[in-house]
């Protein structure tokens, strides 16, 4: 008996609307058409306030808790965030900072950014992955830049960018089927 793949998609987002969580939305929506899995969702801006009262993961609301749990257990995980000041937001830090350092080994991650310009783009290399690395996940070697001029009214407007989220997409398939031949395996 297999389980559905879990995959665990964080948009860093602060504000809504937001083009980081439409960028994770495209993303997710991209996979989905690939590979069946079982999704859980977390949005940022949703547990902001409470997320930043908490320094001690013991003290976290049972719902942020649950979506710490959520990226400790993940098959597969997207994380996407906006760039402020040449890096992801401290909030989006502050969550990984509450996952324990060694459960997020091997998962592979798809790394996301949305930023003002391209001038950003190397937040993926020079950020992310190395807060990924730390955890000693398998970052996928195509991550997803987009800036404000790949968006029109909170709509993804960039065939450019459709390009690359089916590009990441296509190189993160067999990294799925990987994880579904350990689990059925497992299961044997």
């Amino acid at each position: 008996m297999s389980h559905k793949i879990k995959v665990v998609a964080v948009s860093g987002g602060l504000y809504k609307p937001s083009r980081t969580r439409v960028l994770v939305d495209e993303i997710v929506a991209s996979l989905a058409r690939r590979a069946d899995f079982e999704l859980h969702f977390i949005e940022l801006a949703d547990i902001a306030p409470e997320l930043g009262s908490v320094v001690n993961p013991a003290d976290l609301p049972l719902h942020i808790r649950e979506h710490v749990r959520a990226i400790e257990n993940a098959d597969f995980l997207i994380v996407g965030s906006p760039v402020y000041r040449a890096t992801y937001t401290g909030l989006f830090k502050h969550l990984f900072d509450l996952v324990h350092y060694e459960a997020l080994v091997d998962v592979p991650v798809l790394l996301a950014a949305t930023g003002g310009s391209e001038r950003h783009a190397l937040v993926i290399d020079h950020q992310l992955r190395p807060l990924f690395s730390f955890f000693q996940s398998l970052t996928l070697p195509i991550g997803v830049y987009a800036s404000e001029a790949d968006f029109s009214d909170y709509k993804v407007s960039s065939d450019a960018l459709r390009e690359r989220i089916e590009l990441a997409t296509r190189r993160a398939l067999p990294l799925l089927q990987v994880e579904r031949s350990v689990q059925n395996l497992a299961a044997a």
